[in-house]
């Protein structure tokens, strides 16, 4: 079972990025999700918003394909 959320560690892998900017990365990813609304735990993300955010995944892109 995939976990729902990134950690910090993971995120600084895949973007080859120092852990300080993933912290910071994570955090402004989390306060974009507590002004929709949701609610949030420090220190990590939810993967799908991660992945939509950073690569463009998600409705956007399914819209182009169609």
């Amino acid at each position: 079972m995939d976990n729902k959320f990134i950690r910090v560690d993971e995120v600084a892998q895949e973007l080859s990025i120092s852990k300080p900017y993933a912290y910071k990365l994570i955090k402004k990813l989390n306060d974009e999700l507590k002004e929709k609304g949701f609610i949030t735990i420090a220190g990590r993300v939810n993967r799908q918003y991660f992945e939509e955010r950073l690569y463009g995944a998600g409705e956007k892109q399914g819209k182009e394909m169609v």
